[in-house]
């Protein structure tokens, strides 16, 4: 199943990247069957900091590729248990570009792997606003 195997492929990355300490990364699953992995930037100034998912939604773009699941998992540091975060607002606006069925993990409080459709997330998102030929023209 993919999001089975994005969840594996987040925490063998995170193993691997940050030994100790906080980890997180995230894994973006395309159209054509790629795992994308990204992490976020380490940087001296807060106010520069981008969120996990970026890396690998930039990739994505590059690539010209379709999004169908999206994924960001951390931990707080090597002992502590890996938790799914959902998408923040901005990356899901960013996450829309590929439409409102493309899946996202979420956080729930059984700490289990769950995905839903952006579109749960946004369920009054302002595209409602104009006819869905108009937003795919924009997708391109």
């Amino acid at each position: 199943m993919i999001e089975e195997e994005m969840y594996s492929r987040a925490i063998a990355f995170i193993e691997e990247r940050y030994p100790k300490g906080w980890g997180g990364a995230a894994v973006i699953h395309t159209g054509d069957d790629r795992y994308l992995i990204s992490v976020a930037p380490e940087t001296f100034n807060a106010s520069t900091e981008l969120c996990i998912e970026v890396g690998a939604i930039c990739e994505a773009h590059k690539l010209n590729v379709n999004v169908t699941h999206c994924l960001c998992v951390v931990r707080d540091n090597e002992d502590s248990p890996f938790k799914v975060l959902s998408p923040c607002g901005i990356c899901q606006e960013r996450l829309r570009y590929w439409g409102h069925e493309m899946k996202v993990g979420v956080t729930t409080k059984e700490e289990k792997l769950k995905f839903v459709p952006l579109g749960e997330l946004q369920p009054y998102h302002w595209t409602n606003a104009y006819p869905a030929e108009e937003i795919e023209k924009f997708n391109g």
